[in-house]
């Protein structure tokens, strides 16, 4: 039987949104072997999940470097992959679905490559949220089933933290480049002032790049908790698990939060649109302004007053 490829590489929250579609993906192929190519940052994650057989690294060099580009497909081609699902959809990806064909290598293909067996050309495609077009793809695919995804392989011990019993997780980070979609620092830090009063622990998460944010945060609300930088995803996992509530940016982590069934607040800016990228989970709420430094901790505080918490964290 011949393997399947499935290509999705991230930032994070995208890979998280994909979790559905790997799902669904794993039991239309029976018995053959699945690969993911990926980025080298969630290989390891990836490795660990339950829908493939093998997890490859795509470093994705620059678009200019052609050999590359040919080194990669090349590899792929000797593989004899029966079908690909492009869950990536970029320039790049489609690019490969061509770059394959110069190596002898001709596999059904999932995605918006022109000349694809199985191209998604939904019309209103650059208009559905992610898990809509994904879904929307894979029905033209000819996959009808949606199983939710399990994730019970997304947890660790985290004996090491020494956690308090009552404690929020705070995601005061986003991606570098779009500093828009950051609230600010401060006003995390007022939160966490108005949180530590309720009895409840302010930890903050994010990449070591975020340590600075954390600083500030902490210049407001020394008794925050900051994990900035000292967590694996599969720990961010955990801590998303067992905390009573997660407020923060549009950025991955509280894609984690939302996809692991725990209550969560997005907070969103006019650089980004909930209705194409949003959280999704049974417990997600969003609060949107145009300009988040206009967004007051009261008006985040008081939100998260109508979060249902009432769900226990796991033990």
């Amino acid at each position: 039987m011949s393997p399947i490829l499935v290509i999705k590489h991230g930032a994070l929250g995208d890979l998280i949104q994909a979790f559905g579609p790997f799902a669904a993906i794993r039991p239309q192929h029976g018995g053959a072997r699945i690969d993911l190519l990926t980025a080298p940052a969630f290989s390891p994650l990836m490795r660990r999940a339950p829908w493939f057989d093998r997890v490859l690294a795509d470093p994705r060099p620059p678009a200019w470097n052609l050999v590359a580009a040919l080194r990669l497909a090349r590899t792929l081609a000797q593989e004899s992959y029966a079908r690909v699902y492009d869950l990536q959809t970029s320039a790049r990806s489609s690019r490969l679905f061509h770059l394959l064909r110069l190596f002898g290598s001709r596999p059904e293909w999932s995605g918006v490559a022109r000349g694809s067996s199985h191209r998604h050309a939904h019309p209103d495609r650059d208009r559905m949220h992610t898990l809509e077009r994904q879904r929307d793809q894979l029905v033209s695919a000819g996959i009808a089933t949606f199983p939710p995804p399990d994730l019970g392989w997304l947890d660790a011990d985290l004996g090491r933290f020494a956690l308090p019993p009552r404690f929020a997780l705070l995601v005061p980070g986003a991606s570098p480049h779009r500093p828009k979609k950051r609230w600010p620092a401060e006003h995390f830090g007022l939160l966490s002032s108005a949180l530590v009063a309720k009895g409840i622990v302010p930890v903050i998460v994010g990449t070591a790049a975020e340590a600075a944010l954390a600083a500030r945060l902490r210049q407001a609300c020394p008794a925050a908790l900051d994990l900035t930088g000292q967590t694996s995803l599969f720990e961010l996992a955990g801590l998303a698990r067992r905390a009573l509530f997660a407020v923060g940016n549009d950025t991955g982590p509280m894609h984690l939060v939302a996809a692991l069934g725990r209550p969560a607040l997005v907070l969103f800016s006019a650089a980004s649109d909930p209705a194409l990228c949003a959280p999704r989970g049974p417990f997600v709420r969003i609060l949107r302004t145009a300009d988040l430094r206009d967004l007051a901790p009261r008006s985040v505080l008081d939100a998260l007053s109508g979060l249902d918490v009432s769900s226990a964290p796991s033990a």
